[in-house]
């Protein structure tokens, strides 16, 4: 397949993706009865060199069962700046760079069903290649619900090679760690970057990611929607909430690049929660 091929096939899957998870997650908030819907805001960003340099569309629910999530998609090329250049897989010797994926962050109203985020993305500087993952966020963990969102994303990994789903689920426990709080954001996920080589194996995995994320997440969410929760357990979900900012602030890799690429600011920063707390 030519790279344009590529681009625009890479592109697709992840309009389409989106398309699939807002229309579950607006059907939840139907059995829930409440009307909330995506909002969709397009936006446009030029390079730095002054020409164009796409876009994406930002989608926004603020409902009864999401207190706000966010499920985004950019496609976007031009030149990288200076030493941030370096920085990125393959663009040291030259700064140009195409970027189209999907991202997703949801928090929720009961404090019972876990926040989670997910994100799968293709690349291509003086390289091409895939990454993303998916990681759950819950304030109050339930093993039952860690160990179903695991089994789902091992079950996507072992589809394709034995060693993804070891080796990813430790980068995921590595990645989302708060040096600063000795701790973790969440119950862990898989996390995977630089998967390069084989183009349409790759891509595949990518897409299965997405598969598993759509199929495990809105299992989770029934489960736990309708719980009641306490002034308690409120308190403790604003305060994780805290710390899941903290770490998309200090050393989310996602939202820096957003940033120095000229991204939509609202975009980027649709992962910060609605309401948090700090002691």
């Amino acid at each position: 397949m030519l790279l344009d091929d590529q681009k625009t096939t890479a592109r697709s899957w992840f309009e389409s993706l989106r398309d699939r998870i807002c229309a579950e997650f607006e059907a939840i908030e139907r059995e829930a009865g409440s009307d909330a819907t995506f909002d969709y805001l397009p936006w446009n960003r030029t390079d730095p060199s002054g020409e164009a340099g796409g876009g994406g569309v930002r989608g926004l629910m603020k409902g009864k069962v999401f207190e706000k999530v966010g499920v985004n998609v950019s496609t976007v090329h031009g030149q990288l700046e200076g030493d941030f250049a370096k920085t990125i897989h393959g663009a040291d010797s030259d700064p140009s760079f195409f970027a189209t994926g999907i991202s997703l962050v949801a928090h929720m109203t009961n404090p019972h069903v876990p926040a989670v985020h997910m994100n799968t993305r293709h690349l291509v500087t003086t390289k091409s290649w895939f990454g993303g993952g998916a990681d759950l966020n819950p304030p109050l963990p339930y093993d039952e619900d860690t160990a179903e969102f695991h089994a789902e994303l091992k079950a996507a990994c072992d589809r394709h090679d034995p060693e993804h789903y070891p080796r990813f689920k430790q980068w995921a426990d590595e990645y989302f760690y708060i040096p600063h709080r000795k701790t973790h954001r969440g119950v862990g996920g898989i996390f995977y970057d630089h998967l390069e080589g084989d183009w349409g194996a790759n891509f595949a995995f990518t897409q299965d990611v997405g598969r598993a994320f759509l199929d495990v997440f809105p299992r989770i969410v029934r489960r736990r929607m309708e719980m009641d929760f306490t002034e308690a357990d409120r308190a403790r979900q604003l305060e994780w909430r805290g710390r899941y900012a903290e770490f998309n602030l200090v050393y989310d890799r996602g939202t820096l690049f957003g940033l120095k690429t000229g991204g939509n600011i609202d975009a980027i920063l649709m992962s910060l929660p609605p309401l948090a707390t700090w002691s």
